[in-house]
């Protein structure tokens, strides 16, 4: 049995290490590979954790595309929470905080070991995804955990920033053609490119 006064320092220990925790959020500056957590209380459906693309974005149902590399917490929840209110009644609940961090690769030799890769949509896991360099698409939707049931395998993209003009450029690409046996461009992997496996349509 805990001595009532030893109950009462761990109970302010714990609170103490609460708003350690919430400060450090608060004043953390969000990078591109960190996963945030979203939850809003009045439509849990909408909970999920939200992987910050290579360009600063998020993307959030009902939303779309929210900017949040090099923004705190308070200021992403705050525009998250914005844009919204006008699918409510009233002004909703949003909760954000720092799910995982990206991994900080040091130095160039690591550097060359993978790249990153980023997996969205009807992955069996999405995320981040490190592979060796020189990984093709196909080999990377093997890698990142195959797809769902319920992906659209003909309309997969590949969306990349064009280092020369800062374009974002997609490129599509047919699983379901070399599922069968078919030929299908051999597309090479680039560190940042995002793969986006869309889900498929009624009678798809």
């Amino acid at each position: 049995m805990f001595h009532p006064l030893m109950r009462a320092f761990l109970a302010m220990l714990a609170l103490c290490a609460s708003a350690l925790v919430v400060q450090a959020q608060s004043s953390y500056q969000i990078r591109p590979g960190d996963t945030l957590q979203l939850e809003v209380l009045e439509d849990p459906t909408l909970n999920r954790p939200l992987l910050v693309l290579p360009d600063g974005s998020v993307s959030v149902p009902l939303v779309g595309s929210v900017r949040a590399s090099g923004r705190s917490i308070d200021d992403v929840r705050a525009a998250v929470a914005s844009s919204l209110a006008p699918n409510f009644a009233t002004a909703p609940t949003v909760y954000l905080s720092v799910a995982q961090l990206a991994e900080r690769r040091q130095g160039v030799a690591a550097a060359a070991r993978t790249i990153a890769v980023y997996a969205l949509g009807e992955f069996g896991k999405p995320g981040k995804v490190e592979v060796a360099p020189g990984s093709t698409l196909l080999q990377f939707l093997a890698e990142s955990g195959g797809l769902t049931n319920f992906a659209a395998t003909k309309r997969i993209q590949l969306r990349r920033i064009d280092r020369a003009s800062g374009q974002d450029k997609v490129y599509l690409y047919n699983y379901n053609t070399v599922a069968t046996g078919g030929a299908a461009p051999s597309i090479q992997l680039q560190d940042g490119d995002v793969i986006i496996v869309p889900q498929r349509r009624l009678f798809e």
